[in-house]
């Protein structure tokens, strides 16, 4: 490994303290990836054998996992993390078309960074957000009923070096290192600017009560 010494240093601080919750090491890989990424902004070569050593794996084993998950970059990401939903619904509601139309904006197809390493650009899949279709994320925070026009608005706000704020919540995006961070468990205090359930997701649960539906048993 090349890490630095005083970064080597909290990696291994930090991994510690991952390793402290699991009664079984190999278990604490996922969140390991994700602090390798945090450092590195991919799953880097260092970032593999670093997390191989923790776990007592091998790397074969650590990179065969890191490629199953399509959260962990095996090349230099982008400060953002730019996806497009195009699944059925999605797609229907015009995702197709954002997609399109960010892709061109950006000149970059999927999982591509643009020359300035802002954004990489991705085509998702669902992200169980069907109720806010079309949808677009962020660094995984959601921006829901998405236009072209607005997802292009978002791009150039990123391009431009201007805050991004999410549908759901009040506080900008993080860029994507520090998001890593947060999905290796390590809390950055904004656990609770979530905006929380909205209409659209309980609309068919208010239907039903007011239909006097019940599941059937």
């Amino acid at each position: 490994m090349t890490y630095a010494a005083d970064t080597l240093a909290q990696l291994e601080k930090d991994a510690a303290e991952i390793l402290g919750r699991y009664p079984v090491r190999r278990s604490a890989l996922l969140p390991l990836l994700h602090l390798v990424q945090s450092v590195d902004g991919y799953v880097s070569p260092d970032g593999i054998a670093f997390c191989a050593t923790q776990v007592e794996l091998t790397s074969a084993e650590v990179s065969a996992v890191a490629t199953f998950y399509t959260q962990y970059k095996r090349r230099p990401n982008g400060e953002y993390q730019v996806g497009v939903c195009t699944n059925t619904l999605c797609a229907i509601m015009g995702g197709d078309e954002i997609w399109r139309r960010v892709s061109e904006h950006c000149g970059v197809g999927h999982d591509e960074t643009t020359p300035d390493g802002k954004i990489t650009l991705e085509r998702l899949e669902c992200n169980a957000a069907c109720d806010y279709a079309p949808v677009m994320m962020v660094n995984w925070e959601f921006f829901d009923n998405m236009t072209p026009d607005r997802a292009l608005r978002v791009v150039d706000d990123i391009l431009e070096g201007r805050d991004v704020v999410p549908t759901r919540g009040s506080a900008k995006v993080a860029p994507f290192k520090e998001v890593s961070r947060v999905l290796a468990g390590f809390e950055d205090g904004r656990a609770d600017e979530d905006q929380g359930i909205g209409e659209p997701t309980v609309v068919g649960l208010k239907v039903a009560r007011e239909q006097g539906w019940e599941a059937s048993k």
